[in-house]
Formats: C-alpha cells, sequence, structure tokens
C-alpha cells in the first residue's frame, strides 16, 4: 500500500503574483493555449462592494479572526469596459469547440473581408473571434488557415476565465502555439493583479518570456505599489517564474532591489524569501529579520531568518516543520553566538551572568502510536531568564513569564482515558528569582473513567500519581511523591424543569517524602489524607412569556441549593507542591474544593443558595442573565492554605452577583461584585491610615467591562477591576473608524493600586503597596486603501515584576495581494483590544 503523503500549508512569499500572464495569455486568435480555471467576477458596483465588506467580530470574544484582505474600496476596474460576463467560465470546452469569427462588430461600415490569396484572410473594421471561453477582438486581423499564423492589430482585447488583455498588436501561430504581443496591458481577475509589459513572448503552451514587466493589485493605472522586473521567465510546467533585475516600488520609488529570484505561478509552494521584518525596542535597539522559506517536500518545509539587533549582533533563528501520516510538528531555535549587549537594568535575579550565547528552543510533536496511544510534546527552553526581556520584541513574548513543557503519552476509549508523561518548568522573568518556579512534575500520571450503570447512575474514578521536584529549591522546600485517588458514585435525576445530582466521592492523598536534611520541617515521611465527599445538588427552572425594552422575552427563574460536606482533617504536616487558594467566584458555590491542586482539601458542611434569571428573545439568544448566591457555612472552616492561619468563624461567604446584559449587537455590559458581610482582622494595614484593624461589611470584588461598537469596525472598551487589598485597574481601549482609510488605535492600562514588589537587605519579597502608575500604554494609527494597508504602533509596558518598563515601536506595511511587513503587532492588538478585527 502506497503511504499517504500529506501536504503542509504554504508560506507567502515575497512579489508571490509576479506571475502577470503565467504563459496563459491568447497569443494566438483562436485561443488554444490557455488553461485555467479562474472565475471572472462581474464589475464592482457600489452593492457589490458593500456586500464585500469584512463582517465584524461578535462583541464579547476573546480574541477576533484577522481581517481578510479587501478590495472594497478599489474602483471599478476601467479594463472591464469589454469584459462579457456572458462568457463561459468552462475552460474544459476549449478541446472541441469551435471558433467563431464575426466581423462588424462594431455596427459601422466600411467593414471588409478581403482574401488576396487561397486560405488567406485579412478583415478590417471591427473582429470578434471565440472560442469556448476565449474571446479575441481587434480592429485590424489577418489569419492564414495553412501556416496557422495570424496578426492583429488595432486596440487588441482578450477575455478568458480568468483574465482581461488589452495590447497594441498580437501575432504568432496556432499550430505550433507561439506568439508574440507588443505594449500589453493585462488584469488577474481573480486576484485582481494587473500590470503592463513592453513586450511578452510565448515560445510555447508552457513557457514565456516578458520584458519590461509590472505588477499590483492596485488600480488599473493607478499604481500605489508596483514590482517591476527587467526580464521575467514563466515555466508552466514547473510552477516557477525567474525575474531578473527586480525591484520593488512605492509611489514610484524603488525601496527594494533585487537581481534575482524566483516566485511561484501557482498554488504550488516555492522557495523564497518571506517579507522582512523590522522594528524597534528599548533592550535590542533597531532590528531587522528577513526570512527565507524552503519548500524542501510536499510534507515537509524549512524557514531560516537571519536577524540582526542594532544593540546585540546577529541571530540566526530556524523553523523546520514537518507532516506524516502519523505524525506532524515543528522544530524552531533561534540562537545569537555572541550577545555584545549588556544587563543595563541590572536585575539581581537575572541568571544571565557573562554568558554571551543566548537561545530559544520550542519543539511541538503529535504522534498517532497505533492503537489509540497517542504522544504529544511541548518543549520551551531559553538560554536564560532574561532571553525575552531583551528579545521579546513582538510585543506579546516579551510579557511571558514562566516557559512551560511537557511530553505525554495518552490513550482514551469511551470510557476511560489515562496519560504518562513529565512536566518542567522555567522562570524567564528576570524581576523573579528561579525558585517561583514550579515544581517538575517528573513523572505524572493520570487515569479517569466514568461508566455509566443505567441512564441515570454512574460510577467513576479520578487517579493522579506525581512525582515532584524541584531544580532551584527555595529554603524549606522538599520534595516528594503523591498518589491522589477518587472513586465516586453519580446520580443524575431530572425533568425539564427540575433536577437533582447527588454525589458521593471517597478521596484518598498519601505521599512520600524526600530530602532527609528537612525532617525537622516533616517528621512523618510517608502522611496522608483520606476524607469523603458528599454533596446534593438540586434546582428548579421557571419561565414566562414578557415584553421589555420594546421586545418580546422570554424570562427564566432558576432557584438552586446546593449541599457540600466534606468532615475535617488536620493537613498541617502536608506538603504544598501544586496547591494554590482559588479566586472566589460565583461558581465556587458549586463546587467540593475551593483549592486548585491535590495538597488541599477544605473541610465543608454548607449549603449555597443562588438566583439566576435570564430574557432570552425568539431565537433563544440570552440577552440578559443576573445571578446571585452566598455559601451558608453550618460550621467552621478549619483547614487553611497556610498552616498558620486561623480557622474561618464567620457564617457565611461573601455575596457573590454577576450581570451580564447584551440587548443587541452594538453594545454590551459584564459585572460582577462581591460584598463582604463579616468583621474579621485585617491582614494587611490600611492604606489610607497605615493601621491593622477589623474589616468587612465591604466590597471585596468588583469589576465592570463595557464594549461598545463604533461605526462599523470600530470599538470601545472600558473595564475597573478591584479586588481589595491587592488592586484597583482601569483598563481602556479603543479603535475609532476617523474615515473610510483611518482608524485609531490606543489602549491605557492604569493601576491606583497594585502590588509591587519590596527588597530589603538584597531579598526581594511580595508586599501589599499602592501606587498610581500606568502600567502599559499603547497608541497608534492605521491606513488601509484599495492596495496598501500599514499600521504605526507604540508601546509603553511594564516588563516584569520589578515594575521596569520596556518601549516598543512596531510598523507593519502590506502590500495586498503579496502578504505584509511585520504581522506580529496584528496578533498583540487582538489580543489586548477586545474586539479588535
Amino acid at each position: 500500500m502506497t503511504p499517504r503523503i500529506s501536504i503542509l500549508p504554504k508560506r507567502r512569499l515575497l512579489a508571490t503574483a509576479v506571475a502577470l500572464i503565467v504563459s496563459g495569455t491568447a497569443w494566438q486568435a483562436t485561443a488554444q493555449t490557455v488553461v485555467t480555471t479562474a472565475t471572472a467576477p462581474a464589475p464592482a458596483t457600489k452593492s457589490s462592494r458593500e456586500a464585500s465588506e469584512v463582517v465584524t467580530c461578535p462583541l464579547g470574544s476573546f480574541i477576533c479572526a484577522p481581517r481578510p484582505v479587501s478590495y472594497a474600496m478599489c474602483s471599478p476596474n476601467a479594463m472591464l469596459d469589454f469584459y462579457d460576463p456572458t462568457i463561459t467560465k468552462d475552460t474544459t470546452l476549449r478541446a472541441t469547440a469551435v471558433t467563431d469569427t464575426v466581423s462588424n462588430i462594431n455596427g459601422t461600415e466600411g467593414v471588409k473581408v478581403e482574401s488576396p490569396e487561397p486560405n488567406q484572410y485579412h478583415m478590417t473594421g471591427g473582429v470578434r473571434l471565440q472560442r469556448a471561453d476565449q474571446v479575441l477582438q481587434a480592429e485590424d486581423v489577418t489569419y492564414n488557415a495553412d501556416s496557422t499564423a495570424y496578426d492583429a492589430t488595432g486596440n487588441v482585447r482578450y477575455q478568458e476565465a480568468g483574465m482581461l488583455l488589452r495590447a497594441d498588436r498580437m501575432t504568432g501561430t496556432t499550430t505550433p502555439n507561439q506568439g508574440d504581443a507588443d505594449h500589453v496591458t493585462y488584469q488577474l481577475l481573480q486576484s485582481r493583479g494587473n500590470g503592463v509589459a513592453d513586450h511578452a513572448k510565448m515560445t510555447d503552451p508552457m513557457h514565456g518570456r516578458m520584458r519590461l514587466a509590472t505588477y499590483s493589485t492596485c488600480d488599473v493605472g493607478k499604481h500605489q505599489w508596483e514590482f517591476r522586473a527587467k526580464t521575467v521567465d514563466l515555466n508552466k510546467d514547473t510552477g516557477v517564474g525567474t525575474a531578473h533585475y527586480g525591484t520593488m516600488r512605492f509611489k514610484g520609488v524603488p525601496f527594494m532591489y533585487l537581481p534575482y529570484f524566483t516566485f511561484p505561478l501557482d498554488d504550488r509552494r516555492k522557495s523564497g524569501f518571506l517579507y522582512p521584518t523590522f522594528g524597534s525596542s528599548s533592550h535590542s535597539g533597531e532590528y531587522l529579520s528577513l526570512p527565507y522559506y524552503l519548500n524542501l517536500a510536499p510534507n515537509y518545509d524549512a524557514t531560516v531568518t537571519p536577524t540582526y539587533y542594532a544593540s546585540r549582533g546577529a541571530m540566526l533563528g530556524v523553523e523546520f516543520r514537518y507532516l506524516t501520516p502519523r505524525s506532524n510538528g515543528t522544530f524552531d531555535v533561534n540562537y545569537l553566538a555572541n550577545d555584545k549587549g549588556t544587563d543595563t537594568d541590572f536585575s539581581t535575579n537575572g541568571d544571565r551572568g557573562d554568558a554571551k550565547q543566548r537561545y530559544l528552543a520550542k519543539i511541538v510533536n503529535t504522534t498517532n502510536l497505533g492503537d489509540g496511544f497517542m504522544l504529544m510534546a511541548n518543549i520551551n527552553r531559553a538560554s536564560d531568564n532574561e532571553y525575552f526581556r531583551d528579545f521579546g520584541n513582538d510585543l506579546y513574548s516579551s510579557s511571558v513569564g514562566i516557559l512551560s513543557s511537557g511530553v505525554y503519552v495518552t490513550k482514551g476509549t469511551r470510557y476511560w482515558s489515562a496519560a504518562i508523561g513529565v512536566d518542567a518548568y522555567q522562570n524567564v522573568d528576570p524581576g523573579l528569582p528561579n525558585y517561583v518556579e514550579p515544581y517538575k512534575r517528573w513523572p505524572r500520571a493520570t487515569f479517569s473513567a466514568e461508566v455509566p450503570l443505567n441512564s441515570w447512575l454512574d460510577v467513576g474514578v479520578d487517579t493522579e500519581a506525581v512525582a515532584f521536584r524541584k531544580a532551584n529549591p527555595a529554603p524549606g522546600q522538599i520534595d516528594g511523591n503523591r498518589l491522589d485517588l477518587a472513586p465516586y458514585v453519580a446520580g443524575d435525576f431530572g425533568g425539564s424543569a427540575w433536577f437533582v445530582r447527588p454525589r458521593l466521592e471517597y478521596r484518598y492523598t498519601g505521599y512520600q517524602l524526600q530530602n532527609a536534611d528537612d525532617k525537622a520541617a516533616y517528621p512523618d515521611r510517608t502522611p496522608s489524607r483520606s476524607l469523603p465527599i458528599a454533596s446534593l445538588d438540586s434546582g428548579l427552572i421557571f419561565d414566562r412569556s414578557t415584553h421589555m425594552f420594546g421586545s418580546d422575552y422570554t424570562q427564566t427563574l432558576e432557584p438552586r441549593v446546593y449541599y457540600l460536606y466534606v468532615p475535617y482533617r488536620n493537613q498541617k504536616d502536608l506538603p504544598n507542591f501544586d496547591s494554590n487558594e482559588m479566586s472566589f467566584d460565583f461558581w465556587q458555590l458549586f463546587t467540593t474544593n475551593r483549592f486548585a491542586g491535590a495538597d488541599r482539601q477544605m473541610d465543608a458542611n454548607n449549603v449555597s443558595a443562588a438566583l439566576t434569571s435570564r430574557l432570552l428573545d425568539d431565537n433563544g439568544v440570552e440577552r440578559v442573565s443576573a445571578s446571585i448566591g452566598q455559601i451558608r457555612y453550618l460550621t467552621n472552616q478549619k483547614v487553611q492554605f497556610y498552616s498558620t492561619q486561623d480557622p474561618t468563624n464567620f457564617n457565611g461567604s461573601n455575596y457573590v452577583a454577576q450581570l451580564a446584559v447584551q440587548l443587541n449587537d452594538k453594545w454590551r455590559v459584564n459585572a460582577s461584585y462581591q460584598w463582604d458581610p463579616n468583621n474579621k482582622d485585617r491582614v494587611y494595614p490600611n492604606p489610607d491610615t497605615g493601621q491593622y484593624g477589623l474589616q468587612g461589611h465591604e466590597s471585596d470584588l468588583a469589576t465592570v467591562q463595557f464594549q461598545r461598537r463604533i461605526k462599523g469596525d470600530g470599538v470601545f472598551n472600558f473595564s475597573y477591576r478591584y479586588r481589595r487589598n491587592v488592586m484597583e485597574q482601569f483598563d481602556t481601549s479603543v479603535v475609532y473608524p476617523v474615515s473610510e482609510r483611518w482608524r485609531a488605535l490606543a489602549r491605557w492600562v492604569f493601576a491606583r493600586r497594585d502590588i509591587v514588589p519590596v527588597t530589603t537587605d538584597g531579598v526581594t519579597f511580595t508586599s501589599f503597596a499602592f501606587s498610581h502608575r500606568t502600567l502599559e500604554a499603547t497608541a497608534g494609527v492605521e491606513y488601509d486603501s484599495c492596495c496598501v494597508a500599514f499600521r504605526i504602533l507604540g508601546r509603553h509596558y511594564v516588563q516584569d515584576y520589578t515594575r521596569r518598563t520596556n518601549n516598543a515601536i512596531m510598523f507593519e506595511l502590506e502590500f495586498k495581494g503579496l502578504g505584509s511587513l511585520n504581522p506580529q503587532s496584528g496578533e498583540y492588538l487582538r489580543r489586548a483590544i477586545l474586539g479588535y478585527q
């Protein structure tokens, strides 16, 4: 059996569409040589331009897709005056079609058809020759039936399924298929590519050459940018074009010279240069990279990217992609042999030292091992924790704090799944010591199963076994192994208006601790914890028809009651490898543990009560949702994250409320609020008085998010985030359409209160301090026209935990139809500004 060869996606190459006529011009009057599947569009009109406008990203989308290339602002094509939309688009009809000849196409007097010699015809006054999808029109045509030679002059026009062409003169023979055209103007109908050539010659149906040729996707006769080449050789057999002495020009000014390069003529991938990237950063200075794409085989390729940093030197990047019937992945390495830059921040936690070699390696792989087994790998490693600060020039990777790596073998069936592998982490924030890295899980194995016994009862188990190892331990940290087992039985009873879901679970967690020099902190080397977990979740759903805000809705009322019982187990002698206390929110009302990870299991004798109401429109879309709830503690909460913390002795949790409103597609509001009804000792000093005291009967958390669509593709966002004694931030961003061509971009994140580090005697620790400062400020403009778009973006931002700042400037230029310069800023904006597209 022949193995299947997978095809990797293409890379967008420089001057991709310089194929021009692609040896498919009608060099002969009978037009037998061109084979294309392109579909000719109708002339552009107001209605067609409106229909081609970009559909905006729905409000509330976390990341919007990039906007597709649009030619909506282009003028109707000047060459479409002779385009005939009634001509067939089926190129396969050419082989059997008969050539129809019609004279006097202009409907004027003086039309002549002469035959001075046998089988030689001379037609003047307007001639039209058609064969299937190919049409040639000219004022004067001479054709020799014996030699198949033709000579067309006077306003020569040609149409086929993929292109339009105008020339002063076309000569050649149909057998063999050869031809010449003088002073050619052409239009590729599918890609909008157009240009001129002083002379075009076809030696056979698969090979051609053009002299003094240009290409652009701008309006005909109004080229903002274009590519010019002295000669262009076209080889349709290999799908490769070769240009000699070519230049890229903008507004008539050349800015890139390439004495020799190749480019693809069709969809086949081709080696060649990609667009360069350039910009500036505070730590690397100005930089320029010029990627080169290598089409090695249909199922693997590589991209080599040399980059020069003005402040640091030359770096080489290599990305290798592969795709086989059982495996796919990438290897990506960036290496700088001699970094001439210095650490200007003097970070006490930076681990670069005097090292000159800098690198970043990434490996991603997915392999089907057969019989349901899968191998998945995602490995990331940097030379030091200052790498992203110095080379994170894409405005996004510069904010990376922890690099995670993992390799797993998995298998799953309908009722169970299992995995075994390893996880490792690397700190890449030079503002933090390396012991902040999470424990390596070396190895980690999981097994989960859920089997239905009948329609309302399931049995299952969740299992995890982990070996925790610390590469850079802090004082008091300990290594060890952990086994966590949780078998359960769960029922599900209900109907359209009610549900009752009981669940009974037994959880066992056991340890084997290492590091014998730390026996005083953990005298028991094999501690364990076992306990049952019982819960009962129940609710009702009422609905009614109502009329609000001028529309008809279905309103629901959904009361929900959740009971949880977990007996207390003393866990002060258990280590903490990967557990954290989760932020309290609405969904915490209905979970069995407020801690993430298996090292802590809360005790509980709680009743949670919540009430939700929704408004659904006639299409079932949720337009309004409002919820409020609280946990009532029937006994004190004894298990705390830190063993020195006292038990929680109040009667109830915070009141939690959340609201979401989106009555139409132009605006939306999301809000959440937590109010503390209890008096308790203040953990941190009062920011206003500096005194310790009681806290309670006040807001613990509040968030508000507002999003408004502006003029079609614009958007305004405002967010307010508050957590008592932790932070208070304002986040505002806008994409404002100034005109059809211009958009203004801005984002400002301001912290009125925020966590900042405090250093004492060379030791950095977390302290709750309060400051008024900008965490991020971004501003820029975008310009979009028929065939050119560009973006200029400047960003000032806090780069790491020490609150040091960085400045970066990015520039992106797009020649529509060829690709874009430096698309990294677009990726950043889609993450930074909700609704940006």
